[in-house]
């Protein structure tokens, strides 16, 4: 597992396994959110048995699957209600962390300088460059 903190409250990262769930729990994370569509992934990995393991755990287990190159304003709406809900620092998954940053930074727009949404996540080679426009839009919007 890759812990890749794009800011101190926000956490991405590739795919995860149950046995994960602990160390993201020991790290601080208390809601967990899963940006990839179970049609993806093996059975052992689908939403239903990651959110049973992460709530044995006492974590905050949200489902907001994100279609590659079928981003919704529901996957927007979504992760943004589960980070403002949450009780402290979010984790968030996907297949590389590239959707978990993406859905983030449009979360988040108007609420961060689009320089930071864009820029934090390039720390970590997640390319949102290309979002500026949308990114600005949203935040003009909000």
């Amino acid at each position: 597992m890759d812990i890749r903190a794009i800011t101190p409250s926000y956490a991405v990262s590739p795919q995860i396994e149950t046995g994960d769930l602990a160390a993201i729990k020991a790290a601080g994370y208390v809601t967990v959110i899963d940006n990839r569509p179970d049609g993806e992934i093996p059975p052992h990995l689908h939403a239903a048995t990651m959110k049973s393991a992460a709530e044995a755990l006492g974590l905050t287990f949200i489902i907001n699957p994100v279609i590659g190159g079928m981003l919704t304003t529901d996957n927007v709406t979504a992760q943004r209600e589960a980070i403002e809900a949450s009780a402290g620092p979010v984790f968030a998954y996907c297949a590389s962390g590239n959707r978990s940053s993406i859905v983030w930074a449009l979360a988040e727009a108007g609420s961060r300088p689009v320089d930071e949404l864009v820029g934090l996540p390039a720390r970590f080679g997640y390319q949102l460059e290309h979002l500026r426009p949308q990114i600005e839009a949203l935040a003009k919007a909000g």
